[in-house]
């Protein structure tokens, strides 16, 4: 595909997430056109199909009446116009519909957590290398300004030796219904946002954990509507992580290293909103670094579909997704032996 101006997409379901925040970035990128939506239901393609063209046609000046809608997922990777598909399935469906669309070879940014385990995002690294094309996993955090910096600080030692992480994603899921509480499909805060979490703490402290702790509460369903966890690194790192389906919103990220502090509010979803990332390097004075909004979704979006059509692998691949979901499957282990130490095994 080098040499494609723009990779054409399709969305393989009408979720939320698709709806409001990553079918709008396709259509504002740079690089990318969206093409058409597929559902269960053709219905509720069309319903979205209509949705998009009202919000978005007046704001971005792009004509989205010849979008298309299919009455099935299979119908949407088998269409041979479409290069590239974002998949905001439910967690349990994200390896079976990623595997397929890479064997056909479609690129594949698939939703947050990658998968349900370490093992299936290895599956799906295998069928996505084998068709030559590319895997990503949608944790659009990690392309704002203000991440990128803080990475960049700790990685140029600004902070020391990282010594503590604290990350906390919390809100409120009132709907009994709703999927995050639906333990087939993967629900659950670790799943739903914890994930964020150990990314976050993963990332900055540069190895993975190699023993872990948790403690959770868990819901009617069956999920984990609250989960404390303690993760242990090399060299002594330690991070500490509070996600809940059950409590007031809060995205905070705390990093602490042996020459200064970084603080972060607003944290994993800051897209609309100006957001500051504070240093504190004693003895100098605090240093306060505002970022203008910016929409997060659209520079992953950039971002992937310059990997797709220069044929170059992305920032972070599925392996270093296997990676977060060793952790969690660790975390998980300790919280249903009642906190008990796990080692996390190799991803």
């Amino acid at each position: 595909m080098a040499g494609t101006e723009r990779l054409r997409w399709g969305v393989l379901s009408t979720a939320r997430i698709g709806r409001k925040a990553v079918a709008p970035a396709i259509v504002r990128s740079s690089n990318g056109t969206l093409l058409a939506i597929a559902s269960r239901d053709a219905e509720r393609a069309g319903e979205m199909a209509a949705e998009l063209r009202q919000e978005l046609e007046p704001s971005v000046g792009t004509d989205l009446g010849s979008l298309r809608t299919c009455g099935s997922y299979q119908a949407l990777i088998d269409d041979p116009e479409i290069d590239a598909l974002y998949v905001p399935l439910p967690n349990a469906q994200h390896a079976e519909w990623t595997i397929r669309a890479a064997e056909a070879g479609k690129h594949v940014l698939c939703e947050k957590p990658l998968a349900m385990t370490a093992s299936e995002c290895r599956a799906m690294h295998d069928a996505a290398s084998a068709h030559g094309v590319v895997l990503m996993e949608a944790f659009m955090y990690r392309f704002h300004p203000r991440i990128e910096r803080l990475i960049a600080a700790v990685r140029e030692g600004d902070l020391g030796q990282l010594r503590f992480v604290q990350a906390s994603f919390t809100f409120t899921v009132a709907d009994p219904a709703n999927i995050r509480l639906n333990l087939e499909l993967g629900g659950g805060a670790l799943m739903d946002v914890g994930c964020y979490a150990v990314n976050a703490a993963r990332t900055l402290m540069g190895v993975e954990p190699g023993e872990v702790q948790a403690r959770a509460r868990w819901s009617k369903s069956g999920v984990d509507e609250q989960l404390l966890g303690t993760l242990r690194f090399e060299g002594g790192g330690v991070a500490q992580i509070a996600c809940s389906l059950a409590a007031a919103r809060s995205e905070d990220l705390l990093v602490v290293g042996e020459k200064g502090v970084a603080r972060l509010r607003h944290a994993f979803v800051p897209t609309g909103q100006t957001v500051a990332l504070e240093f504190q390097r004693p003895p100098s004075p605090p240093e306060v670094i505002a970022f203008e909004p910016v929409d997060s979704y659209q520079r992953m979006v950039e971002h992937f579909g310059a990997c797709a059509l220069q044929g170059v692998a992305p920032r972070y691949d599925a392996l270093e997704a296997a990676a977060n979901l060793a952790a969690i499957e660790a975390l998980y282990a300790s919280a249903r032996g009642g906190g008990v130490a796990v080692d996390v095994p190799p991803a």
